[in-house]
C-alpha cells in the first residue's frame, strides 16, 4: 500500500549481522541491567497507578527499590526518559494486542471480523491497563514532549486499521459520500498522505480517522465514567458503535 506500511528489503549482509546480534549470548552485567530496568519500570507504573504521571518522580522509584537515587540515573537520566520508557511501553503493547487480533481474524478475507478485533481489542487492553492507557491517550503531563523513539510504536494500532482498509478492497477508497470534504480538512489529509507516503485518498483516511477516534472515545469514555448514567454496562453500546462505523468505513 504504501513505504509506510510497507517493508523494504533488507540487505543480506545487513540481515545476518542483525541475526548474529541477536543470537549473540548476552553477558551477566547484560541481564543484570536488562533485569533491573525492567524492575523499575515495573515500581514506576505502580507509581502511576497510586499517584498518576504528574507524581512521578525518580526519587520515589528509588526509595521503593532500595536504590539510591544516584543508581537509578545511570539508567533513566531523567523522569522524562522513564516516561518515555513507560509510553513506549504501552504503545508496544497495545500495538502488539491489536496486530495479534487483526491477525487472527484474517483482515483480508474477512474486514470486518479484524475491524471488530481491533476494536475489541483495544478495548480489553484498557480496561486491563487503565493508568497506561490513560498515560497515552489521556490528558498529557504537564512539561513532558513526547520524543520521536514514541512515534513508531504509537503508530502500530493506526496502521493495523489502514491495512484493514487497504485489504477491504475498492469500497474503502469510495468518493462518492466524501465529494463535499471541506477544503482545509482535506487540506490537512492531502499534507498527511504526502508526508507518509500513503495510498489512499484525503475522503478516505477521514473516514478512518473518524472511526479511530470514535473508538478510543467510548474507551475512554467507559474507562473514565462517563457512561455511567447512559450506557453502563457499555457492551451493547460498544458493539452497535463498532457496527456502525463498520458500515461507514465500507467493510462488507
Amino acid at each position: 500500500m504504501t513505504e509506510a506500511l510497507g517493508s523494504a528489503a533488507p540487505d543480506d549482509a545487513a540481515t545476518r549481522t542483525a541475526t548474529l546480534r541477536t543470537a549473540a549470548p548476552r553477558t551477566a552485567r547484560d541481564r543484570a541491567r536488562a533485569e533491573l530496568t525492567q524492575e523499575i519500570k515495573a515500581a514506576a507504573r505502580r507509581h502511576l497507578a497510586a499517584e498518576g504521571a504528574q507524581q512521578l518522580s525518580l526519587r520515589a522509584v528509588a526509595r521503593e527499590l532500595g536504590m539510591a537515587s544516584s543508581a537509578l540515573y545511570r539508567y533513566f537520566p531523567s523522569r522524562d526518559d522513564l516516561l518515555t520508557a513507560l509510553i513506549v511501553d504501552a504503545y508496544n503493547a497495545i500495538g502488539e494486542r491489536v496486530e495479534r487480533a487483526v491477525e487472527a481474524a484474517g483482515a483480508a478475507e474477512h474486514p470486518r471480523a479484524a475491524w471488530r478485533g481491533l476494536c475489541d481489542a483495544v478495548r480489553a487492553w484498557a480496561r486491563e491497563h487503565p493508568h497506561e492507557y490513560a498515560l497515552i491517550y489521556g490528558s498529557p503531563v504537564p512539561g513532558y514532549q513526547a520524543p520521536e523513539d514514541t512515534l513508531a510504536p504509537f503508530s502500530r494500532v493506526p496502521f493495523a486499521l489502514l491495512r484493514i482498509l487497504r485489504d477491504s478492497g475498492a469500497d474503502f477508497a469510495r468518493p462518492t459520500r466524501d465529494a463535499g470534504l471541506p477544503q482545509p480538512l482535506a487540506a490537512q489529509l492531502q499534507a498527511v498522505v504526502e508526508a507518509g507516503g500513503l495510498d489512499v485518498p484525503p475522503p478516505a483516511l477521514a473516514r478512518a480517522l473518524f472511526a479511530w477516534t470514535g473508538v478510543f472515545g467510548m474507551v475512554s469514555f467507559e474507562l473514565f465514567g462517563q457512561l455511567r448514567a447512559s450506557a453502563d454496562p457499555a457492551d451493547p453500546f460498544f458493539g452497535y458503535a463498532v457496527e456502525r462505523h463498520a458500515d461507514l468505513l465500507g467493510l462488507a
